[in-house]
Order: structure tokens, then C-alpha cells, then sequence
């Protein structure tokens, strides 16, 4: 099965689940399903490209992962500075795709935030796929970070309430600059957002697989793709206004 190039999603998020379970699945180290999914998602980013996907969001590490045990965290800190050493991220310029990271990025690391930094500066004029990384992310606390700015606003006599709608909001949310995902995809069975995206989220066709995250391949892709293809997506109008 291929992809419906026709009707592909502009924006696609996945929520990267299930690389501890695939370890343990396959007997293997814990931190050998985050590495074998880190190889996967360079993968799938390459294939967006080929899909000539505008936006690629991408799961990486969420507010809450910072209660796992210290080992597994120190272990996912030590691949993420791996995975943006400099001759990854030329891999990803040469393909012309930007990279963004969007969550908050202050507790991690000072050599990892330097590499955060580098990757977004290299790749900052680059026109191809654009490839949001969460990391240290969470819904709730991106919406808080809106209304923070916003309240800093109305307090110095930027703004008044009256200015705050949805349209406001959007101008502070993560990536209000770029169209919302059309579809998100969850890997690994669990079929919730964990507080992913929450406000981005509103009109996302949702599709769900058991498959886990490093058995995630292309073919996996066109089957949620081709999923998607076959929606009737209507934003809360009615089918016949949607026809029209």
C-alpha cells in the first residue's frame, strides 16, 4: 500500500510510543528501543520529505518524562546530544529541512540547549519540511505560557481583556505561526494525547496503531495516511456546507 498523494495531511504529529515495550519485547537493553526509535524517526522524517510534507511534530520528550527513573532520563539526554551532534543535523540541512524545537527548553542541559540552538540557527532558512521537535513539552504548560504572556501584556498596558480571544491566544501558543496538525498519529497501542498539543489539537484527525514506535516503518505510514485520506473532515459544519 502506498499513500494517497492526492490527499495527504499538511501537517502531520506523531506521539513516539512504545520503545521501552519493544525492548522488552525483543529482550534487549531499555535505552535499545529509544535508540532503535531515534533511527526511526530519522527514517520517517527522510520520508515526509519525500511525501513533500510541509510539517512534521514529533513527540520527542514530554513534561512529565522527567518522573522516569534517573538512569532512563540521563540515558535519553545523553541520545538526544547524539542524535544533534553536527553531522546529524547536516544530514537534515542538506535535505533542506528546518528544524524547531518548541517546550522548555531551560531544564535541560547547557550543552544540549547550546545544540538545540546551533540546529535551529543552521537550519533556520531552510524551505523543505519543517521538523518540530516537543521536547520538555506539555500541553497545559503551553497554554499556561500563553496566558502568562498575554496577563504580562494586559499588566503593562500592551492589551486589555477585551483583545483576548482565540485568535489572540493563538499568536502565543507553540507554533501559532504554522497551520495546526491535520493529523496526529500515536504509536504503541495507547489511544490518549498525554497532554500533547492540547490547543493545536482541536480539529486533529486522530489514528491510532498497536505497531510500536521502532517498528514504525514507511508502510506504516501510508497505511495511517491513506487512513486519513478517507475521512470526511468537516470543522464543525454540516457534510452538505463541507460539499458546497
Amino acid at each position: 500500500m502506498s499513500a494517497d498523494k492526492n490527499n495527504l495531511p499538511r501537517h502531520i504529529a506523531i506521539i513516539m510510543d512504545g520503545n521501552n515495550r519493544w525492548s522488552k519485547q525483543h529482550n534487549n537493553s531499555q535505552l535499545s528501543g529509544h535508540r532503535t526509535g531515534a533511527l526511526q524517526a530519522r527514517s520517517i522524517t527522510n520520508y515526509c520529505v519525500d511525501l513533500k510534507i510541509d510539517y512534521l511534530t514529533l513527540f520527542v520528550f514530554s513534561s512529565e518524562n522527567w518522573l522516569r527513573p534517573k538512569k532512563e532520563v540521563s540515558s535519553l539526554m545523553a541520545l538526544f546530544l547524539s542524535v544533534l551532534q553536527r553531522r546529524e543535523i547536516n544530514k537534515l540541512h542538506d535535505r533542506n529541512i528546518k528544524i524547531n524545537f518548541i517546550g522548555e527548553r531551560e531544564r535541560f542541559p547547557k550543552k544540549l540547549r547550546d545544540q538545540m540552538r546551533i540546529a535551529e540557527e543552521l537550519t533556520r532558512n531552510n524551505t523543505g519540511l519543517t521538523v518540530n521537535v516537543a521536547a520538555n513539552y506539555g500541553g497545559r504548560w503551553d497554554i499556561a505560557n500563553a496566558a502568562k504572556k498575554i496577563a504580562k501584556k494586559v499588566q503593562q498596558g500592551e492589551l486589555t481583556t477585551d483583545d483576548i480571544n482565540d485568535e489572540l491566544v493563538q499568536t502565543y501558543i507553540s507554533m501559532g505561526n504554522i497551520p495546526e496538525p491535520d493529523l496526529c498519529i500515536r504509536t504503541g497501542g495507547e489511544k490518549r494525547l498525554s497532554n500533547f498539543l492540547l490547543w493545536q489539537f482541536a480539529y486533529t484527525e486522530l489514528y491510532f496503531t498497536e505497531t510500536f514506535w521502532p517498528d514504525f516503518s514507511e508502510k506504516e505510514l501510508d497505511i495511517a495516511l491513506d487512513n486519513y485520506a478517507k475521512r470526511h473532515r468537516r470543522f464543525g459544519m454540516a457534510s452538505e456546507q463541507v460539499e458546497n
